[in-house]
């Protein structure tokens, strides 16, 4: 009957033992539409392939692709994820060690008088007396986690590990980004320098040739002074230029993790912004949701606000632990390991918070509310990622109309310009015209490289919504 009885407490145990309370993990409902087709993609310049991860290939510019190497390995804030992750992976790990026993070894001595002892030796006809006791005793204890707390703990680290990741790969993501867009600002600068350069010989010959046409006497000083004006105004307009594009080296540098002393000077020979040579390729919402880091974060720290409720919920009940030690005690180091020195123990040991548990239920609806308000934040976190997207995608598509209809605009100024100096030199034509002509030249040559510049701005938007780069850059 005995082996039956402990047959069936052990069948028990087993059964206990696999129960952990708490709700499972269920991967939170994405909201309607959220998997659907992007509604802002504009057929004539993007595609549903999906975009590669190393996205900033597409430019084909050997010098940004080196440039994304190196920020990915010497950039600090992606040094300091690194370690917050490898600090979340270290949490793990030491919640792993619940599964397994603890052990424990404990030597001493202590010089005095110890009641029991003396009670002891009261007991055996002798007088108390000042000694040395010594104790050497190894220890070991074990969990049954019999309603999965160690369990859900370990769950929950895993998943905080998992979303420390997901952290660590948006940054990588944004590293990318920004590198490219600040390397990609240096050209545009660069361009629009090139463009108020040509802007200020061209007004700065006209001016010459109205001071010529007044000393012959054929204009007044008034149109000389007028025509200098405007020389001066173009002239003011590159040195703001140059300092934003030598704010932006420095700030290329900064990801590159160097001093603006180190700052990689190579990158100002660079005059004309990255241009594409084929569709952007940005696939669909599912794709989209599964590839951004962010929307995997939350997902994550829903799954771990889940398994907190299990752990709080296994302090409602007893937790139990088998526990044991052996060694040895006395007054001299040969009792330690004598048999009148011994000194060994077995058994189980039980902690409950009962009657009263209201404690451990607050810790229960706490938990409950957290993991509330990260399913919550889940459901933000992916209507944000769309949001971003679309209006990525809807800014581009704006400016690419934009370009267009500058791009017309600028071919009718400059052949406005050429009929007016044309006529200016047959003096068929006021300088007042003449100016106004070369007004319009220098506006429409500045708004295309502006929109040059706003255009692969807005294309690294779109990439970085679409929440590629920590692929490549692992």
């Amino acid at each position: 009957m005995r082996p039956t009885i402990a047959a069936m407490h052990l069948a028990m145990l087993t059964v206990l033992a696999g129960c952990a309370v708490g709700p499972d993990y269920q991967a939170p409902t994405k909201p309607t539409g959220a998997d659907g087709p992007l509604v802002s993609l504009n057929p004539a310049v993007e595609t549903t392939e999906a975009p590669p991860d190393d996205w900033w290939r597409l430019y084909d510019d050997p010098h940004l692709d080196q440039l994304l190497q190196t920020a990915f390995a010497a950039n600090t804030d992606l040094k300091a994820a690194e370690a917050n992750l490898l600090a979340a992976r270290a949490a793990l790990e030491a919640t792993r060690t619940g599964r397994y026993p603890a052990t424990e070894v404990e030597a001493g001595a202590i010089y005095g008088r110890d009641a029991t002892t003396d009670e002891i030796l009261e007991i055996g006809g002798h007088k108390p007396e000042t000694q040395w006791t010594l104790d050497a005793i190894a220890g070991v204890s074990y969990e049954l986690d019999l309603f999965g707390r160690v369990r859900r703990s370990i769950e929950s680290a895993r998943a905080d590990a998992e979303a420390v990741a997901a952290a660590r790969d948006g940054l990588k993501v944004t590293v990318a980004a920004e590198t490219t867009r600040a390397y990609a600002q240096i050209c545009a600068l660069g361009e629009q320098i090139a463009v108020a350069q040509h802007a200020l010989d061209v007004v700065s010959r006209e001016a010459d040739i109205t001071g010529q046409r007044h000393d012959a006497g054929a204009n007044t000083e008034f149109d000389v002074v007028r025509a200098q004006g405007l020389v001066a105004q173009v002239r003011a307009a590159i040195p703001p230029l140059e300092g934003q594009r030598r704010a932006a080296l420095f700030e290329l540098s900064a990801l590159l993790g160097r001093t603006p002393s180190e700052a990689p000077a190579e990158a100002l020979a660079c005059v004309a912004p990255p241009r594409l040579n084929a569709l952007i390729p940005i696939g669909d919402g599912a794709a989209l949701l599964k590839r951004r880091p962010d929307v995997r974060q939350a997902d994550r720290r829903v799954a771990a606000a889940t398994a907190r409720i299990g752990v709080a919920t296994a302090d409602l009940y007893p937790r139990i632990s088998l526990t044991g030690l052996y060694g040895g005690v006395g007054t001299h180091l040969s009792d330690l390991d004598a048999a009148r020195g011994l000194t060994w123990g077995l058994g189980p040991t039980v902690s409950w918070s009962f009657p009263n548990q209201s404690l451990p239920r607050a810790r229960i609806r706490q938990a409950k509310a957290n993991a509330a308000a990260t399913l919550a934040q889940f459901d933000s976190t992916v209507l944000q990622a769309l949001k971003e997207t679309e209006t990525a995608l809807a800014a581009y598509s704006a400016e690419l109309d934009h370009r267009g209809d500058l791009g017309d605009a600028q071919d009718k100024a400059h052949r406005a310009f050429e009929l007016a100096h044309d006529q200016f030199l047959a003096g068929s034509l006021s300088d007042l015209d003449l100016l106004t002509a070369e007004q319009s030249l220098v506006s429409a040559d500045s708004a295309v490289a502006a929109s040059d510049a706003a255009l692969v701005q807005d294309q690294i938007a779109v990439f970085k919504a679409l929440g590629g780069g920590w692929q490549s850059a692992s």
